[in-house]
């Protein structure tokens, strides 16, 4: 569903397609008299300054409107670059006036519902699509024309937007009398085709948004993007620094077939990596079988050493039923052997740009790294998956227990440890 039960226009989309945001409704100013041609200019000029595809789509439905367009109803679909998305897609119809932004997973492409869609078809061969969906033909042929003709729609024209990517595709339908008039195509085909200039613009962008957030996590990506691309660029933050690593990495390495391992580590760096994301962490990379993460001081310390502290729990649970899953996650004995080492410590990072002048990396470092790297050691040697220094236990006092001094190596002063109560 797209919003809560409080939503003036609730839509339901399929489980691989999420919603995102929604803007709108588009209202049509009195007495306004934009023409096509207006539009066209429009899209040659101002239109480049809009960031959000979303605001650009909105506008320029609006212009269309204004200048007379029997449009009721118009999607965009952009194909991406991403692991786990095959595109991203705008929704709107006249009836609500709301245009939604959506993102659509790679299981969309191996569903029914996509096979049958003139989507599909467009992709495979680059041909503009046009039917009239109260027609039985056209229904038998494409599903979605039995919804359309539910809704009143008379016709409907599903074109392809040049550029590099054969996954952008702009539709429209209508409820006028007759269809669209020949002479209304004949003016959307002349803006769509420069329409298609910006949304291959977009198309770029959010791919190297995906590309990047991908590899560096979001919060370096969008330094990156920023301009912070200079060796030695960056901030001194104060974070809570998240240090973890597999137990036992290298005897499963060496007992495991290599396809086994991988999905070992993608089960256990899944199961890192979205407890991190889902308490307001930022994965900044992965080590052998070792993972950086920071918790940023945004509020307070207290608020994001909780986070953290909250992020390590659920990593742990989430480790605990992926071993109940992954048949390989096992010894002879039955013991599991997806666990993790943990250890949260807060200080302040310089997080920036560090390497070679043409080979950089996006990361954090300090003393507070240095000391939570050696407190790592430790978690074998105590044996417990979760450690905090001082610095964080101080602010989940009634959920843990101090576990002494430690001498760490390379560490001249003596550092207190603690561990999860119980």
């Amino acid at each position: 569903m797209a919003s809560k039960t409080s939503d003036p226009s609730p839509r339901i989309y399929p489980p691989s397609v999420s919603f995102v945001r929604r803007a709108g409704p588009i209202a049509v100013a009195a007495g306004s008299a934009d023409s096509f041609a207006e539009t066209e200019t429009w899209l040659l000029e101002e239109a480049s300054a809009e960031r959000q595809m979303i605001d650009l789509l909105v506008k320029l439905i609006c212009r269309m409107k204004v200048a007379g367009s029997s449009v009721d109803r118009l999607t965009l679909h952009i194909g991406t670059l991403h692991p786990q998305l095959v595109g991203f897609a705008w929704v709107w119809n006249a009836d609500d006036g709301f245009c939604d932004e959506v993102r659509v997973a790679d299981a969309t492409v191996d569903s029914d519902a996509y096979r049958l869609n003139p989507l599909q078809r467009i992709v495979e061969t680059g041909e503009t699509i046009r039917r009239a969906p109260n027609e039985r033909s056209a229904q038998d042929e494409f599903p979605l024309m039995i919804e359309l003709a539910a809704a009143g729609m008379t016709d409907y024209v599903a074109i392809p937007l040049s550029g590099l990517d054969t996954r952008n595709v702009i539709t429209v339908a209508t409820k006028a009398g007759g269809g669209f008039a020949g002479a209304e195509i004949d003016s959307l085909t002349r803006l769509f085709k420069l329409f298609a200039l910006h949304v291959q613009r977009h198309s770029e962008l959010k791919i190297s948004e995906n590309a990047l957030a991908a590899y560096l996590g979001y919060g370096a990506a969008a330094k990156v993007l920023e301009g912070a691309i200079k060796r030695g660029a960056g901030d001194s933050i104060r974070a809570v620094i998240w240090v973890s690593d597999l137990r036992n990495f290298t005897q499963m390495s060496d007992v495991l077939a290599p396809a086994d391992m991988l999905v070992l580590l993608n089960a256990y760096f899944e199961a890192m990596a979205s407890a991190v994301s889902a308490h307001g962490g930022e994965i900044l990379k992965f080590i052998g079988d070792g993972m950086l993460a920071v918790f940023p001081v945004k509020i307070g310390v207290a608020e994001a050493s909780r986070a953290a502290v909250s992020a390590a729990r659920e990593a742990i649970a989430r480790l605990e039923a992926s071993n109940r899953k992954i048949r390989v996650a096992s010894d002879a004995e039955g013991h599991p052997l997806l666990r993790a080492g943990i250890v949260l410590h807060e200080g302040e990072v310089f997080f920036g740009n560090i390497g070679a002048p043409d080979r950089l990396d996006f990361t954090v470092i300090g003393a507070a790294v240095n000391e939570a790297c050696r407190v790592e050691a430790l978690t074998k040697t105590i044996g417990r998956d979760l450690l905090m220094t001082e610095a964080v236990a101080r602010h989940v006092p009634h959920d843990v227990e101090y576990l002494g001094e430690h001498q760490l190596r390379g560490i001249s002063a003596r550092m207190s440890v603690y561990g999860m109560a119980g």
